[in-house]
């Protein structure tokens, strides 16, 4: 595993994110326990170490480098097997932090791997946004899985005043904001560790109602 944790500790480096050796270790057992519920749950399409700490922890983890030094409480919508939020959960533990996954099965994972790795502060809810009541956040994260109108829309009524919304995109987003009116959104270009990709961290401030 030394290959893989220099990966790892490398990754965190460029991405200039102060870790601790525990850090390093929440991460290795994260990788060993998704390559093992993989197998049987097939939660990413994703097999090698390599691939899962360069495109899931380490893109995951671009995420912290616009989060709003402030935010108290995030929640990851349509979390997956954990990301974004997982990881950003281990490198900003002061966070209370809600994983959004209504897939059974992912949910499943969800609760094994935040009680290995020992998250306090993490509540799994195994729902449809659109069927949760009363969840209020600062910060509203997802990865590619919405257009930023609709998670917009999606987000409404459970942002805090201040909060913002945070979404991974691919290269299709400047054609995608061309149809959008919405003010104070900025849009980071950030380079991902180890891949010849660049991904934009698209922040809306100001979403709460």
């Amino acid at each position: 595993m030394k290959e893989t944790a220099d990966l790892l500790k490398r990754g965190f480096e460029l991405l200039d994110i102060p870790h601790s050796i525990n850090q390093v270790d929440l991460f290795l057992t994260y990788l060993i326990e998704l390559k093992k519920w993989n197998k049987a749950y097939n939660l990413s399409g994703l097999k090698t170490e390599r691939e899962i700490i360069i495109k899931h922890f380490l893109d995951s983890l671009l995420f912290l480098k616009v989060l709003p030094s402030g935010a108290l409480s995030a929640a990851d919508i349509g979390s997956g097997a954990g990301f974004p939020g997982i990881p950003v959960k281990i490198m900003a533990p002061k966070i209370k932090m809600f994983l959004v996954e209504p897939a059974g099965k992912k949910a499943i994972f969800l609760r094994h791997i935040c009680s290995n790795l020992d998250l306090a502060g993490v509540k799994i809810i195994d729902k449809r946004l659109e069927e949760i009541e009363g969840l209020k956040v600062d910060v509203a994260m997802t990865r590619a899985l919405f257009t930023v109108g609709d998670f917009i829309k999606k987000t409404r009524g459970h942002i805090n005043r201040g909060g913002v919304l945070i979404l991974s995109k691919g290269p299709k987003l400047r054609e995608e904001l061309k149809g959008l009116t919405i003010q104070n959104i900025k849009v980071s270009d950030l380079k991902l560790p180890f891949a010849d990709t660049v991904r934009h961290l698209v922040v809306v401030k100001d979403v709460a109602c």
